[in-house]
């Protein structure tokens, strides 16, 4: 059998030189010169200046990267795309908090959000979180990281986010609802703030949002009482500034309210902490920025 089918194969062989079969019309015989160049695979880059419906996450993943229009529904917005560069680059994985890699990411996130804002985040009900790709993602080769903005309920008692339905762009430029104000504050039991309620500064308040200090990177978090005389001695700084009072005479004027971040946002590199007026008994009904001596008088009590 095996003699019959070589014998056969070679007859067909034969028989086809003997044709002299033509290739189908509009075809020049040679099948490895007409394909298609298929490009080179890319890497996925989130966009900047896109908006979302799911909240924050630390960790973005292809399967679930959804924008949506700023003119819908959405609770975050991606105001900055920025790219790891250096060492950073060169990892195994992507840049953790904590790591001078991520901080060095904060920090350009930090500077392109208040491009994008008009200001400071720090100073509206805001908050900035800095998100990477999956460990598979890196793996593929990105190396972008993405600068994302939530709305807060409030940035005083664990606000929860927002849903918002336009774009923050220009949004603390002048001011408005999101920018931080006056306030009502309570005491509870032990004399010391229990609420913070927003209320608009020509109605009677105690305290006042009076601007942001920024913390040397090696000042460690607040744990003890000791660790919270530097953010005072910082925030009284800023008090100073924005009532147009003397350094030395400003802790006989007014107290402080200090409120850096959470302990997670001081790992992945925040050093704002948002600095206020309080005045336990006050009861102004304007605002204290530039109101100098006469708007805040040394207090005798």
């Amino acid at each position: 059998m095996r003699r019959w089918t070589s014998a056969l194969a070679l007859a067909g062989a034969v028989l086809l030189g003997a044709t002299g079969c033509a290739p189908p019309g509009g075809t020049d015989g040679d099948l490895t010169d007409d394909w298609t160049l298929v490009g080179e695979p890319t890497v996925f880059i989130p966009a900047a200046g896109t908006c979302h419906s799911a909240d924050f996450s630390e960790t973005v993943y292809l399967s679930s990267y959804a924008p949506v229009e700023c003119a819908g529904s959405h609770r975050l917005e991606t105001v900055h795309v920025g790219t790891f560069a250096g060492a950073a680059a060169g990892a195994e994985k992507p840049p953790a908090p904590g790591s001078a890699e991520f901080g060095t990411a904060y920090a350009e996130c930090d500077s392109r959000a208040r491009g994008f804002l008009g200001a400071d985040w720090r100073t509206g009900r805001l908050w900035l979180g800095v998100a990477v790709p999956s460990t598979r993602g890196w793996t593929a080769g990105a190396r972008w990281f993405r600068c994302d903005v939530t709305e807060l309920s409030n940035v005083e008692e664990n606000g929860e986010p927002v849903t918002r339905t336009a774009s923050l762009k220009g949004a603390l430029g002048e001011a408005g609802p999101l920018r931080l104000g006056c306030y009502a504050a309570t005491l509870d039991r032990n004399r010391t703030i229990d609420r913070m309620s927003g209320v608009e500064c020509s109605a009677r308040h105690n305290t006042e949002f009076a601007g942001v200090w920024r913390a040397p990177a090696t000042l460690k978090y607040p744990t003890v009482d000791r660790d919270w005389q530097p953010f005072y001695d910082g925030c009284y700084t800023v008090a100073a500034r924005f009532v147009g009072v003397s350094q030395s005479t400003v802790r006989f004027r007014t107290g402080v309210v200090t409120l850096p971040g959470g302990r997670n946002d001081w790992t992945a590199g925040n050093r704002g902490v948002r600095c206020y007026l309080w005045v336990s008994d006050g009861a102004f009904t304007r605002s204290l920025k530039g109101a100098g001596s006469t708007g805040l008088p040394v207090r005798t009590g």
